[in-house]
């Protein structure tokens, strides 16, 4: 990939994890009702997954941890799967919270959810090791 596209595509994907983390702290409201049921502590997971977000974000920006916070990204998004099926589940609706087109919660799933596992995956290799853009 090249270099400028990378590095753009890099700072977008850590801004997004680190708004995304902070999101969690100062709106619970919003991703409390999106975790199922059948898992522990919905607010302990909250406040992991918003550290968690942060913390990928901040190791993107640093070339050293750069993979390892690719790789957590990864494990990250993998884990969250239970979240977007419970959010189908449920009828993609959670009242006052977000409710959208049960197709949408599809494509979050299917479409959107691998696209940032891939994302994520192109900064687990070094820069001449990824896929190639142009």
């Amino acid at each position: 990939m090249k270099h400028k596209i990378r590095t753009g595509l890099l700072y977008i994907m850590a801004f997004f994890y680190l708004v995304a983390g902070v999101n969690h702290f100062i709106k619970p409201e919003f991703y409390l009702p999106l975790i199922p049921d059948y898992m522990p502590d919905a607010a302990l997971l909250n406040i992991i997954s918003g550290v968690a977000e942060i913390l990928g974000a901040i190791g993107l920006l640093i070339p050293a941890t750069r993979k390892l916070a690719a790789w957590g990204i990864i494990l990250m998004l993998v884990a969250f799967v239970p979240s977007h099926v419970y959010f189908i589940q449920i009828g993609s609706c959670v009242p006052d919270v977000l409710c959208v087109d049960e197709w949408i919660g599809w494509v979050r799933l299917i479409v959107i959810h691998p696209v940032l596992i891939y994302w994520a995956w192109i900064y687990t290799k070094k820069e001449n090791d990824g896929p190639k853009i142009g």
